[in-house]
């Protein structure tokens, strides 16, 4: 169940907040078995054989301790009511918080996990708001189980019997409202199978980036059909559990309404036998009708809590285990420049099941300040091995040194400040134009903005600004009122700008026009010029005329190194960078779009 998971995050949002409910509900509680006791009381002075008169005056004060007690818990419920308000949203924000610094702290092959991913997915959209939905619960259900537990202890007190009685008549239907809750949790896996398969094909129908490609292909009905199927097991399953848990809880009321008639007649068959007086029956009659209330609500409560505590779990378990996938926070720092990157031996395999070798018994090396491009087929390990040289990956085998020292024995934070990444798809940043930029190093001190400026200039972003009506400060963002979007080339640009702003020693480029025109990729190569000066720089292109001036050239294949040299040397060998390089000329002309 929830209670533990629910128990431990309320511990550390609202720590003051979870004691003033605890300790205001237990006041609540005692306030209702005070109430009780007094009712007996007023209605002894009132069942009384004296005049009217003395009954009443007999009655006062009763009646004024009643009318305080009753103040009393009125101000505690609302103390609960107003923590209770406080605490909820805490609950959410640090629940949030918790699964973005995890998400945030794995290692980046965990993301190629497709089991790591689908969690992550049921605790970001699932997780969180089932956890906020809990805390809410357990409020409600303590305050519903003190509030039962202050009847049973006045009962107690005003005769033993009493306390079997109030069991006999709230038991059937308590036992009816855990027995649905049963089956509700048993059939908790199948609702979250069917409710994701519909859920895929709802976000196809809404998503922004999936209507175009929908309309061209004419899959409007196709989308629709599946969402109908996948919707309509959901329901029937839906409709199976709901008919189980309405039989559970029809027979466990008809059980309870036998018990409550039994209670009764139980009462009667005391007060015949002078067990009980009629004040202290009649209180009992009172107790046990307010206390079946409360009781259903604390029933249906923890219904809601077995409910929930499937997806709970997933967030927990998200939350622990990604303390196992993510990178220590120590080592040695980087070196400042590196002088020379050297790779023995490194191979790599995709995380998962069935996670693929991606690379193998991998030697080279670069020399710091040299232009050296990542060159082969699509699949050929390119990316993959530009990830493990920025120390984004971590070898399976063998090791990457910076001037002889093994990047493992680096604190990845130091290691990850030497580098710069121009992604093929850059992250599109809904923020400023200036933000935009800035997001390269955003910690960097910029007081007078001349590093933005240069930075922006170099890679020719301010042409992309001053088209913008907002300039700067233009939110870059469709889904936002007033938000602007920019072209794929323009896009490109303030991500070369955001990588001249990082300025860092190491450069990679990973394919950073393969989505563009023409046009758009000859601006932004003229970019990237800025971006290598006095830096080492590793390229990665599919156009191999854009990489004849690189310093060294590594041709992949297969995850294996096959070639290596410069442009010359590699078309002298005439092996497969001359036979691809010749295709390329046929297909695009002798002269390269861009160079680096």
């Amino acid at each position: 169940m929830a209670v533990r998971p629910v128990m431990r995050i309320l511990r550390r949002a609202a720590p003051t907040s979870s004691l003033v409910i605890l300790a205001a509900q237990l006041g609540s509680g005692v306030a209702t078995a005070g109430l009780l006791l007094l009712t007996t009381d007023i209605l002894s002075s009132l069942l009384a054989t004296v005049p009217n008169a003395d009954r009443l005056r007999a009655a006062l004060p009763a009646l004024a301790m009643l009318a305080a007690v009753y103040v009393v818990k009125m101000i505690l419920d609302a103390a609960v009511l107003h923590a209770r308000a406080h605490l909820v949203p805490k609950v959410r924000r640090l629940a949030e918080e918790e699964l973005f610094h995890a998400s945030l702290g794995v290692e980046l092959a965990a993301f190629d996990d497709p089991g790591f991913y689908d969690q992550l997915h049921r605790a970001r959209d699932r997780g969180v708001m089932h956890l906020e939905g809990a805390t809410a619960c357990l409020v409600d259900a303590l305050s519903a189980a003190f509030a039962v537990a202050g009847a049973a202890a006045a009962l107690l007190l005003l005769h033993p019997l009493l306390l079997v009685l109030l069991v006999l008549a709230l038991l059937p239907e308590g036992w009816a409202a855990l027995h649905a809750a049963r089956l509700q949790y048993g059939g908790m896996p199948l609702t979250i199978a069917y409710t994701r398969r519909a859920q895929m094909m709802g976000e196809l129908a809404t998503q922004r980036e999936a209507a175009p490609e929908i309309r061209a292909n004419q899959a409007q009905e196709y989308v629709l059909s599946e969402f109908r199927r996948c919707a309509g097991e959901l329901q029937d399953h839906l409709v199976r559990l709901g008919i189980a848990e309405a039989r559970a809880t029809t027979s466990g009321r008809l059980l309870s309404g036998a018990g409550l008639v039994g209670t009764f007649v139980a009462l009667g068959w005391m007060l015949h036998q002078q067990w009980l007086d009629l004040a202290v029956a009649g209180t009992a009659v009172i107790a046990i009708r307010a206390t079946s209330g409360s009781l259903r609500m604390f029933m249906q409560m923890v219904h809601e809590l077995f409910e929930k505590g499937l997806y709970i779990s997933d967030y927990r378990e998200f939350t622990e285990n990604s303390a196992a996938l993510s990178r220590p926070r120590r080592g040695t720092a980087a070196p400042a420049s590196p002088g020379r990157i050297a790779l023995e031996n490194v191979g790599f395999r995709y995380p998962g099941e069935h996670g693929r070798t991606a690379l193998r018994d991998l030697t080279l090396t670069i020399e710091a300040g040299q232009t050296v491009a990542l060159v082969g087929e699509n699949g050929s390990g390119k990316t993959t091995l530009a990830k493990l040289l920025a120390g984004l990956y971590r070898p399976g085998s063998g090791r990457i040194c910076w001037d002889g020292v093994d990047i493992r024995e680096m604190d990845p934070e130091s290691l990850a400040d030497r580098v710069v990444m121009v992604q093929q798809h850059p992250i599109r940043w809904p923020r400023s134009a200036e933000d935009n930029i800035r997001l390269g190093r955003y910690a960097r001190t910029d007081p007078e903005e001349a590093a933005l400026m240069e930075a922006a200039r170099q890679a020719r972003a301010t042409e992309v600004v001053e088209t913008l009506p907002d300039g700067w400060r233009t939110l870059l963002s469709r889904e936002f009122r007033g938000g602007q979007d920019l072209s794929a080339g323009q896009w490109q640009r303030l991500a070369v700008a955001r990588g001249l702003y990082r300025d860092a020693p190491l450069v990679i480029w990973d394919e950073p026009t393969a989505p563009l025109d023409a046009r758009a990729e000859h601006a932004v190569y003229e970019s990237l010029r800025g971006l290598s000066r006095d830096r080492t720089v590793v390229m990665i292109t599919h156009r191999l005329a854009s990489v004849r001036n690189a310093d060294r050239i590594f041709f992949l294949e297969r995850g294996a190194l096959v070639e290596q040299g410069t442009h010359r040397e590699l078309l002298a060998m005439d092996g497969r960078y001359a036979e691809l390089y010749r295709l390329q000329m046929r297909m695009h002309g002798p002269e390269p779009v861009g160079e680096p």
